[in-house]
C-alpha cells in the first residue's frame, strides 16, 4: 500500500504520548536556558528544532523496525547489527541515559505535589514533605512519595492501552495551558530582546551550546522503541509500520515546535535579558518568575499544574525506555536461548518492584544531585538518538535503503555538535 498516510486515532494518540514523553518539567526552565543568550539565536534554534527532532527520532524508529525479526526491541536489534558485546555496551548506555531521568521524575512529582499542598492549599502539617537528606525524612514524605510512585508504576503494569488513554487526557490540558499562557503574555511583549546582536562567533557559539537544551527538551527517544513495535503490531509489515511511524513522528515534532517554541518565545519576549539572567541565578522556573513579575496568582497555580501534567506524562515514556534497558541487560546476560523461555509478564512485574523500591528511596531522600546525574546521561542519549542510527545506515545492509540522503548528513552534523556541546558543558 502506498500514497499519503492519513491520520487515524491510533497514530494521533501515539503522537500525543510522544509529545508527553518529550515535555517534562524542564519546559518550565527552557525559556530561561534557551532564551537568555538573545532573541536571534533563539530564532535559529526554533528553525532547527523541528527538523532535528523529527529526523533523529525517525532514524531511531527505522533502526528498530528494520530488524529481520518482528517484535525485537532496540536492545535486541543492537545485538543483531553490532554483535553481542557491542549490544551490551549500547544497552547499558541506553539504560543509564534514561533511568536517572526516571529518578528525577519520581522525586519531582513528590516535590510538585508536596509544594502544592503546602504553598497553594495551605496544608502546614505537610511542611516536612519538602525536607532533604537522611536527617529530613518525614512520615508525610514517605507516604506521599510511595502513593504517587505506586500509582504511576501501576498504570504501566495495567498495560499500553491505559497508558495511552491516560497520557491523552494529560496532554490535552498541558497543550491548553501552554497555549493559554503564551497568548496571555503577548500584550506584555517588548522589543528589548530584538536589540541584542551578538558577533558572528558569539552567535555560532550560543547556538552550538544551546543545541543540547533543544535536543533534550524535545527528546522522546525513551519511548521510540516500544512505539515502533506498537506500529509494527498495528500495521503488520515493516513498510506500513515505517510510513505510519514517520507520519506520527512528524506530527509530534510539529506539536512540539508549535506549542513549546511559542511558549518559549512568548516568555522571552515578555522579559529583558537581565530578567532572564536573574531568573537563572535564582534557579526558579519561568512561571514562578513571571508570577512574581506580574503579581498574578493564576500563574502561580498554573506552574504546579504544568509541572504535574508534564512529569506524569513524561514518566510513562521514560519508564518504557528504562524497563526496556534493564530487561535487555538481563536477557543478554542469560543468553538468547534462555531469554526465549522467560515469562515477560513476570519479568515486567519484577522490574516494576525493583523500580518502585529505588524510586521510592530516592524520592524519600530528596537528594540535590539529581540534576548533575541527568546531565551525565546527556552524551549517551544524544549518541544513541542521532549517531547510532546514522552509523547503522552506513554499515548495516538492512538499512542501506535509507542511505544517500542529505538529511543523514544534517542529523550526523547536529548529533556531533550536540554531543560535543554536552561534553563541553560538563567541564
Amino acid at each position: 500500500m502506498s500514497g499519503k498516510v492519513k491520520w487515524n486515532k491510533f497514530d494521533f494518540v501515539w503522537s500525543l504520548n510522544l509529545f508527553g514523553t518529550a515535555v517534562g518539567a524542564g519546559v518550565l526552565f527552557l525559556p530561561i536556558n534557551a532564551g537568555m543568550k538573545g532573541f536571534w539565536p533563539l530564532v535559529v534554534l526554533a528553525l532547527l528544532a523541528g527538523p532535528m527532532t523529527y529526523l533523529a527520532h525517525q532514524g531511531l524508529s527505522r533502526f528498530v523496525l528494520s530488524s529481520s525479526q518482528k517484535g525485537d526491541d532496540i536492545t535486541v536489534v543492537a545485538g543483531e547489527y553490532f554483535g553481542a558485546n557491542a549490544a551490551k555496551v549500547i544497552t547499558l548506555l541506553y539504560f543509564f541515559a534514561i533511568f536517572p531521568i526516571l529518578l528525577i521524575y519520581g522525586n519531582g512529582i513528590t516535590n510538585t505535589v508536596g509544594s502544592f499542598l503546602v504553598n497553594q492549599l495551605g496544608m502546614e502539617n505537610f511542611s516536612h514533605v519538602m525536607n532533604k537528606g537522611l536527617s529530613g525524612i518525614s512520615v508525610e514524605r514517605i507516604v506521599l512519595s510511595g502513593v504517587l510512585i505506586s500509582l504511576l508504576i501501576g498504570v504501566m503494569l495495567v498495560g499500553e492501552k491505559l497508558m495511552l488513554r491516560l497520557t491523552e487526557y494529560l496532554v490535552y490540558p498541558l497543550l491548553a495551558i501552554l497555549l493559554g499562557l503564551s497568548l496571555y503574555l503577548i500584550p506584555h511583549w517588548n522589543t528589548s530582546m530584538l536589540n541584542e546582536f551578538p558577533s558572528f562567533g558569539d552567535f555560532f557559539k550560543t547556538i552550538w551550546l544551546a543545541l543540547p537544551v533543544i535536543v533534550f527538551s524535545f527528546n522522546h527517544s525513551p519511548a521510540i522503541s516500544q512505539f515502533s513495535l506498537s506500529q509494527e503490531r498495528q500495521y503488520g509489515t515493516e513498510e506500513e509500520a515505517e510510513r505510519h511511524a514517520s507520519h506520527t513522528l512528524k506530527g509530534t515534532a510539529t506539536l512540539l515546535t508549535l506549542f513549546v517554541m511559542l511558549f518559549v518565545f512568548s516568555c522571552v519576549l515578555s522579559l529583558t535579558p537581565e530578567q532572564l539572567t536573574e531568573a537563572k541565578e535564582e534557579n526558579i522556573s519561568i512561571l514562578s518568575y513571571l508570577a512574581n513579575k506580574f503579581d498574578n496568582p493564576w500563574i502561580t497555580y498554573l506552574g504546579p499544574a504544568v509541572a504535574f501534567l508534564a512529569i506524569t506524562s513524561s514518566f510513562f515514556g521514560h519508564y518504557l525506555g528504562a524497563r526496556e534497558g534493564i530487561e535487555g541487560l538481563y536477557l543478554q546476560a542469560i543468553g538468547k536461548d534462555n531469554g526465549e523461555k522467560v515469562d515477560r509478564k513476570k519479568l515486567n512485574k519484577i522490574t516494576a518492584i525493583i523500580f518502585f523500591i529505588i524510586l521510592w528511596i530516592v524520592a524519600v531522600l530528596n537528594p540535590s544531585i539529581l540534576g548533575t546525574i541527568e546531565s551525565l546521561g546527556g552524551p549517551f542519549i544524544a549518541t544513541i538518538l542521532f549517531l547510532m542510527p546514522m552509523y547503522a545506515i552506513a554499515k548495516v545492509p538492512a538499512m542501506k535503503k535509507y542511505s544517500g540522503r542529505i538529511t543523514n548528513v544534517f542529523v550526523t552534523v547536529m548529533g556531533v555538535l550536540a554531543v560535543s556541546a554536552v561534553v563541553l558543558n560538563l567541564f
